[in-house]
């Protein structure tokens, strides 16, 4: 039998899940900026400018942006790192580097170097970046474990590890109008905006696999990094966790 793996609340080979996450997201990059402003209220851009503050990223540092879709991370971090800095965009569809070039450009971002990328195999040397981060993507990683050590096998000695990403809300009476939003609301306004109402309900799936704030800070911590923790975001909807390489 095939090693299986989530996607979403199904089951699949392994293998396979890669090639249907790239599915989703062909199917939603023209339209993810405009589904993440209507689905957060706007929201993801306040947790977004709370994971730059957090970052501590200065002038020359090199930063690495996994799954950095549209680019909104990159476009901050390249204002924090300067001309003698670097950042890089990567991400494994080509579609959402593709919208995230355009992003830039339009917003006059320029110096970011795009590279199409796996996350569980980065094609970067041994402590290469001062920071690097994942923002909504490691939830698509197929072998999370294994993109944590390689994040961590790039970051230089102190490097730091940002990941953003939802979470196990901490209030009872918040998670229950969260679930009915997200899997009654969610999935209809993605058939309405973007024409595709099985890739939001996979998004809103997904969230629900994902490891918890404190498995997920085991996960870093097993990964190598000498040290994690966690701030919480609108009750646990979201969260930010950080490590660091020592």
């Amino acid at each position: 039998m095939k090693e299986q793996t989530d996607f979403g609340f199904k089951k699949v080979a392994k293998q396979e899940k890669q090639k249907l996450v790239k599915e989703v997201f062909d199917s939603v990059a023209n339209k993810y900026d405009v589904m993440n402003n209507i689905m957060s209220f706007g929201a993801h851009k306040l947790w977004k400018h709370y994971t730059i503050e957090s970052s501590l990223v200065s002038a020359g540092d090199k930063v690495l942006d996994v799954a950095g879709g549209t680019g909104d991370l990159s476009i901050a971090f390249r204002k924090k790192v300067g001309n003698n800095g670097k950042v890089v965009l990567g991400d494994i569809n080509q579609k959402m580097l593709h919208e995230g070039r355009k992003n830039l450009i339009d917003k006059g971002a320029f110096g970011v170097d795009f590279v199409k990328l796996n996350a569980e195999s980065l094609p970067f040397k041994d402590n290469s970046f001062d920071c690097v981060s994942i923002a909504f993507g490691l939830r698509n990683v197929t072998d999370k474990d294994k993109a944590l050590k390689e994040m961590f096998r790039v970051l230089k000695q102190q490097g730091r590890l940002l990941i953003l990403e939802f979470s196990k809300v901490n209030s009872e009476l918040i998670k229950k109008f969260y679930d009915f939003y997200s899997f009654n609301i969610i999935p209809k306004i993605g058939s309405i905006v973007a024409n595709d109402e099985d890739s939001y309900r996979y998004l809103v799936e997904s969230i629900r696999k994902q490891p918890n704030q404190e498995s997920l800070k085991k996960m870093v911590l097993d990964a190598g990094f000498g040290f994690c923790e966690y701030q919480n975001l609108s009750s646990g909807i979201v969260a930010l966790h950080k490590g660091v390489k020592i």
